[in-house]
């Protein structure tokens, strides 16, 4: 069971997305709050696994509290949820630590699977956000590609193979099939990758890997 907590000012929202996630037989709503300092509360009390987290809220936003719930000492998959699309969300809800972006016009379906596919340890990006991403990498090869190229080396030619499907948006069992290895040693693998590149989490990973040109 996939323990949620659904973090947003509006309790309309809040009241939509709890209907929502509750109808899913392997998803619990276990906590909400309205800002991003209730959240970091509600999910050390509650050990949440997923958060759902609008940006825009009053005393922390949800950038700022994507952050500071990635740091707890056993941190949440978080998943920005926005009305909005503009580039600097995108990019500063990854950076922050978010393994997915959706706008809140994402069909119901999507929203459903995005936890599960997020909880799962991949992640879910919003077709729009995804667009932008690979514009950016596009905008930026160069001085950042031969940086992010330096980071890469650091890796075994395993690791590169596995990266470079988890550039791809494969999952932890897609990886596996695909390079003919067990699912927990792609886990390992996938552990020893985010460490060595020194990023959180597999988002970040992909992003590193855009911006070599491992993926296109």
């Amino acid at each position: 069971m996939i323990r949620a907590m659904i973090v947003d000012d509006d309790a309309l929202v809040r009241l939509g997305l709890a209907d929502l996630l509750d109808g899913d037989d392997g998803i619990e709503v276990v906590a909400q709050a309205a800002d991003g300092l209730q959240a970091i509360e509600r999910a050390i009390a509650h050990r949440v696994d997923v958060a759902l987290v609008d940006v825009r809220m009053p005393r922390m936003d949800g950038i700022a509290a994507t952050a500071r719930l990635r740091a707890l000492p056993h941190p949440p998959k978080v998943i920005t949820l926005t009305t909005f699309d503009l580039d600097a969300y995108v990019y500063d809800a990854l950076a922050a630590g978010a393994d997915g972006f959706l706008l809140k016009d994402t069909d119901p379906a999507d929203i459903l699977r995005a936890v599960h596919v997020v909880a799962a340890g991949s992640a879910m990006l919003h077709p729009t956000a995804a667009r932008r991403l690979i514009d950016r990498y596009h905008r930026t090869a160069g001085p950042q590609a031969t940086a992010a190229r330096a980071r890469i080396d650091r890796l075994t030619p395993r690791e590169r193979d596995v990266l470079a499907l988890l550039a791809e948006g494969a999952t932890n069992a897609d990886i596996a099939e695909g390079l003919g290895m067990r699912e927990s040693t792609v886990k390992a693998h996938v552990s020893r990758i985010l460490t060595t590149l020194e990023v959180t989490n597999r988002v970040q990973a992909a992003l590193l890997a855009r911006d070599a040109g491992q993926q296109g």
